[in-house]
């Protein structure tokens, strides 16, 4: 019985000794590289966040302003053709305040706080959305977030590009030694994601960038711009 266990456990030795050689050798055979690539897309919706602040001594007073601000700048949202299911409430907040918060002394009035939200499917009537709420007393713009409806699209299209990238820089190494690569081996896609066009291009160290053609920014003071979608991988080749 411990001749057997001892003949098992030298064929386990052996075994992992050719298997650790066996992956050495792997090591030594095989070169790994980066691709990255970057899409520019042009943005097909946008929403907008877009609110008002009303106050009065009565609190009645002071939400019926708002409600006239809100319902002036909704009727300008409808002309322009925007569907109701497209127009959400994003906050609404009633609230009394004071000079003196802490105390609850000198009152100020009752602050009625109203922020919404509107997506429209076409990028063009963005100046003239802006233009309209201005116009019905919205006070402020809270944010604007333009978005590309054919994201997957666009990333496969970068990745595509990134995993080309790689090939391309492998093949040329590999050439400048002498040597050619064979099959890949490994693949891992990194982190990828999108970003406005004026986003930070720092980390496109490697290879490709692929705008997507037409179009062009919208006149007035708002630019459209593009988004920049991006995808990196790292790939791991034969080297013969």
């Amino acid at each position: 019985m411990k001749a057997k266990l001892l003949a098992a456990t030298c064929v386990l030795i052996v075994s992992c000794a050719v298997a650790g050689r066996a992956a050495g050798l792997d090591e030594k055979h095989r070169i790994t590289v980066n691709g990255e690539a970057v899409v520019h897309a042009e943005p097909d919706k946008v929403t907008i966040n877009f609110g008002i602040e009303t106050w009065d001594n009565s609190i009645a007073i002071a939400k019926k302003k708002n409600n006239d601000v809100m319902n002036r700048a909704l009727a300008a949202i409808r002309k322009l053709g925007v569907a109701n299911k497209d127009v959400q409430t994003d906050y609404l907040a009633i609230e009394p305040r004071y000079k003196d918060d802490y105390q609850k002394r000198n009152f100020l009035g009752y602050f009625v706080s109203n922020t919404m939200a509107v997506t429209i499917a076409d990028p063009g009537k963005l100046e003239a959305l802006v233009e309209k709420l201005l116009e019905a007393g919205i006070e402020k713009i809270d944010g604007i977030h333009f978005q590309v409806t054919k994201f997957k699209k666009f990333r496969e299209q970068a990745r595509e590009l990134a995993l080309k990238a790689a090939r391309e820089k492998a093949e040329m190494m590999a050439a400048v030694l002498g040597r050619s690569i064979g099959a890949a081996t490994q693949i891992n896609e990194g982190y990828g994601g999108w970003s406005g066009w004026g986003g930070n291009r720092q980390s496109m160290t490697q290879n490709v960038i692929q705008e997507v053609p037409g179009g062009s920014e919208a006149p007035g003071t708002i630019a459209l711009g593009k988004i920049s979608i991006r995808a990196s991988v790292t790939v791991s080749f034969e080297l013969k």
